[in-house]
């Protein structure tokens, strides 16, 4: 295992085979940890502004949602990025949906970033490496990306206590793998507390 600190000089790999995919639900039902602090209008506003981000860090790599709400489906198309549909419910069903969809257009290395990173700045670094990358949530316990290259049989296990269970499939899955520390995109959004500091 590697256990690497992102740095800001990584020059990013960019190519056609490499894609983002975000994994987003209905903005209505976004973020319902936040509220007794927010109202309805405010998570939907909150919701909106994280995965603009998202997509924003995601240059210049080409991004696909995959989602399973027609609002949130207009909204990604309306940003450039592809929509892939999710039929199943559920995070580790829309996710994989997803990485064998871009699989089976060629793609050979997917980015998967949640859709709440409002410190994100870029996520072309995670994929300069030849296997799985994890990029750990600053308390060691979710998985607010993962790198996974498509020939690679991965087991998805989202949820809380992610992460570790996402190095225990890393290492049954034969391929190298590394967790990447990076301080911009460790910092997710649940509970009330994850939006001190946060400022748009």
């Amino acid at each position: 295992m590697l256990i690497l600190f992102a740095e800001a000089s990584t020059l990013p790999i960019v190519t056609d085979s490499t894609f983002v995919l975000i994994p987003l639900k209905s903005f209505v039902q976004a973020k319902l940890r936040l509220a007794t602090v927010m109202t309805e209008e405010g998570r939907v506003d909150l919701a909106k502004k994280m995965a603009e981000i998202v997509l924003d860090a995601a240059q210049p790599l080409p991004v696909a949602i995959v989602c399973d709400d027609s609002e949130v489906a207009a909204w990604a198309r309306e940003k450039g990025a592809e929509v892939i549909r999710a039929d199943n419910p559920g995070l580790n069903a829309a996710v994989k949906t997803g990485v064998s969809a871009l699989a089976d257009k060629g793609v050979e290395k997917v980015i998967i970033a949640h859709g709440d990173l409002p410190k994100a700045t870029r996520l072309s670094h995670c994929a300069d490496f030849d296997g799985i990358t994890l990029v750990p949530d600053r308390h060691k316990d979710g998985t607010p990306v993962l790198t996974i290259p498509t020939n690679v049989k991965f087991e998805f296990s989202y949820g809380p206590g992610s992460y570790e269970r996402h190095v225990s499939a890393a290492e049954h899955s034969g391929a190298p793998w590394r967790s990447l520390i990076d301080l911009d995109l460790n910092h997710d959004v649940d509970e009330p507390g994850d939006l001190d500091g946060i400022d748009f």
